[in-house]
């Protein structure tokens, strides 16, 4: 009866009870196939990772559950571990534990083995087994795993300084980057957990001639092989400040007239791909050209991941189309920089500004028209003098409120200036953006002589160009992340 109960209920509930329950079977399963289980350090190692499962989920059984219990081989009697097994399991705890099925099959094991992967409508437990361990390899090779690991010690390290307090605001980065690394190791440690569960109980399924459970844990592993194609493109998105809204700022480039509207129509690429992904989006600063477009504009992406989907956007931008500002109707190709700031927030920001060191300038604020415009000097335009980099806002009513939106941007640049420089990229970020000519694009938008956009870092490419200037980015951002994170083997 406890078996068939124990094997209904892993499927039936995700409780720590069932769970618990789970893991006493195979250890009694395991135990009375060896005969003396006490001395078989092979036996008692093969159950490290489920006897530490059960540990942690102890709650979860009741005291008179587990005085019933009893394992014949001795290990395991009112819920205390033997001796022998304990002084094994002690040592091990030392270690980082590797989770294993019942007979010691890893998910690295299920990598090597290469099993071929089927459509998802095959019946082939194998087959989905394979498809998840490809993706927790995946997974943990885009969160550069090993380093993970590292730096998360280097982090419990610093936590356990008895001074570390005497510095409230290091203490809080160095706790919220412990718990944000600590959330995605446990994560995949999960998801390893699950799959092996899972194969487990097909085992034991097999075993015992049971279809209904075989059945029931095909569709578990099919679920899961479903719902973790979603974390891959979560893990895509693991960088320290992937999580924060940013700043994306337009300039235009070489080609006239031409690269003004060319540096509005990105301006509102951008913003309709913002609201497409449910952003809030917010106009800082935006200086307009003589005739036509934009000299430059920044606005504000407030959202969650909205920084680490848009600094695939870093670059030049390229146009080639028939002017409509040419009497002539001539082909013509202009350009448009682009630079995507993330905003770090109190306690993240990198660098402090000294009141000694900014110039502040106010002017009358730029407009269409209309009462009461230009008759107020609220614009304010904030020059940072050791690095020379400026920020301008002049689209609040205010000229407090000017003041500290400019400011904001400003903290936001030389934020990432200071990541620029720690990370030994020459990529210093000032008010020309970046080479914004030919031979330095990231992507071109032809409209003529044919329709397409291509993107050169990944050849990623689509001839719905009308449908990307509406703000459909996501496949190029997309393929540029995957590309970016997945292209070295090694790298885990």
């Amino acid at each position: 009866m406890l078996s068939l109960l124990v094997k209904r209920s892993s499927f039936l509930s995700r409780d720590s009870f069932f769970k618990s329950c789970r893991n006493l079977y195979i250890i009694s399963s395991l135990a009375q196939q060896s005969h003396s289980f006490s001395t078989s350090i092979r036996n008692c190692s093969l159950l490290t990772s489920d006897l530490s499962f059960l540990s942690k989920n102890y709650e979860g059984l009741s005291p008179n559950f587990l005085q019933r219990f009893d394992i014949s081989s001795g290990f395991l009697w009112g819920g205390v571990i033997s001796s022998s097994c304990r002084r094994l399991l002690s040592s091990q705890s030392q270690a980082a534990a590797v989770p294993s099925t019942s007979d010691g099959l890893t998910v690295e094991d299920i990598v090597a083995n290469n099993w071929p992967i089927l459509d998802e409508n095959e019946s082939d437990w194998k087959s989905h087994a394979s498809a998840i361990a490809q993706s927790i390899h995946l997974i943990k090779k885009r969160l550069k795993w090993k380093r993970l690991l590292v730096k998360l010690e280097i982090l419990s390290a610093q936590l356990d300084k008895a001074d570390l307090w005497d510095d409230p605001v290091l203490a809080g980065q160095i706790s919220r980057e412990h718990g944000l690394l600590m959330g995605k190791m446990t994560d995949v440690k999960g998801f390893e957990q699950e799959l092996l569960e899972h194969i487990d109980m097909i085992k034991l399924s097999r075993e015992e001639n049971d279809a209904e459970l075989e059945s029931e844990a095909l569709k578990a592993l099919l679920q899961m092989r479903r719902t973790i194609k979603e974390k891959e493109l979560e893990a895509l998105l693991a960088g320290e400040h992937d999580s924060c809204s940013c700043y994306i700022e337009v300039q235009a480039g070489a080609g006239g007239t031409e690269s003004l509207d060319w540096a509005s129509m990105v301006m509102q690429m951008y913003k309709k791909w913002a609201q497409r992904r449910g952003y809030g989006v917010t106009v800082v600063d935006e200086m307009p050209g003589e005739i036509a477009g934009i000299k430059r504009a920044t606005i504000r992406v407030d959202g969650e991941y909205a920084f680490g989907y848009a600094k695939a956007e870093d670059g030049a931008h390229r146009l080639v189309r028939l002017s409509p500002f040419d009497s002539a109707n001539r082909r013509h190709t202009s350009f448009a920089a682009v630079a995507v700031i993330p905003i770090l927030g109190e306690g993240f920001s990198r660098v402090q500004i000294k009141e000694s060191d900014l110039r502040i300038e106010r002017f009358r604020s730029g407009g269409a028209g209309g009462q009461s415009v230009n008759t107020t000097d609220s614009a304010v335009r904030i020059t940072h003098i050791p690095t020379g980099i400026t920020a301008t806002c002049q689209n609040e009513r205010s000229q407090h409120q000017n003041k500290a939106s400019a400011m904001a941007v400003l903290q936001s640049r030389l934020d990432k200036l200071e990541m620029a420089r720690q990370a030994e990229i020459n990529a210093q970020h000032t008010q020309s953006l970046s080479e914004n000519s030919f031979g330095n694009q990231i992507r071109s938008y032809v409209l003529h002589p044919y329709r397409m956009v291509k993107d050169h870092r990944t050849n990623h490419e689509v001839s719905n160009a009308d449908s990307v200037l509406d703000g459909d980015l996501d496949d190029f951002i997309l393929s540029y992340l995957s590309a970016s994170l997945d292209k070295d083997e090694d790298d885990m």
